[in-house]
């Protein structure tokens, strides 16, 4: 079955992973960015073998969000897998951080994803179901340090994610969060110990195994750590 995934927040580490992991699979592919200039590079990669279509989409932008699906659809279809990937906050500590700054991190993790999901869900409503994974990390299950504003928004897509999945569930879709636990390896880059860091390719093969997953399966909460490849 050809499906149709946007993948929301994608930038060269584990976004493009993600990317050429589901075109590899078949599905046809929206990349969603701010900056198309990466997303542009990597849909012209991606479509020597498969299906991808760059849209630069602001995802705290509702109207944009809404233009973007459309413009996916039109080109690929109704949507049935959303990777809500995008995540933001300045490091900083309580007394550092400015009212911009962590309001726009809750901008662009919990309420970009808030407006993508109204997107996506509603076509897989509309249709047979669908996969909506939220990539999660550390700081979605304890706060770090210096970091107040990102892990405020990551709890807050946690929760959002953990809500969607007793919801959505027994209508068909799959909802996941997965918690990167760790360092991910950087892409074009040698590192001194590669053992210490998650590997995308690995991490993307996780998220495809996750929207293969049989409708009523009930994930919820998927813990990825250093040295895990499948799970």
């Amino acid at each position: 079955m050809t499906r149709t995934a946007v993948i929301a927040g994608v930038g060269p580490g584990l976004g493009a992973s993600i990317a050429r992991k589901f075109v590899a699979e078949g599905c046809a592919v929206g990349l969603f960015a701010r900056s198309a200039d990466f997303i542009e590079d990597l849909a012209d990669e991606l479509n020597e073998d498969g299906e991808a279509l760059a849209v630069r989409t602001d995802i705290t932008d509702r109207e944009q969000v809404a233009a973007g699906f459309a413009e996916v659809r039109e080109a690929f279809g109704p949507n049935d897998v959303l990777v809500n990937h995008a995540s933001g906050g300045a490091w900083k500590g309580l007394l550092d951080l400015s009212d911009e700054e962590f309001e726009q991190a809750l901008a662009v993790g919990p309420q970009g994803s808030f407006h993508c999901s109204q997107e996506a869900v509603s076509d897989m409503l509309d249709n047979d179901g669908g996969t909506v994974i939220f990539t999660g990390a550390t700081s979605s299950v304890r706060g770090n340090e210096g970091a107040l504003a990102f892990s405020a928004g990551k709890f807050a897509v946690r929760g959002m994610a953990e809500s969607m999945a007793r919801d959505l569930g027994p209508q068909g879709i799959h909802v996941a969060h997965v918690v990167i636990d760790g360092g991910i390896r950087p892409p074009d880059r040698d590192v001194e110990n590669p053992d210490d860091y998650l590997d995308p390719d690995a991490i993307a093969t996780n998220y495809w195994q996750l929207v293969e997953q049989d409708e009523s399966a009930w994930t919820l909460e998927l813990d990825l750590r250093p040295h895990t490849e499948t799970f």
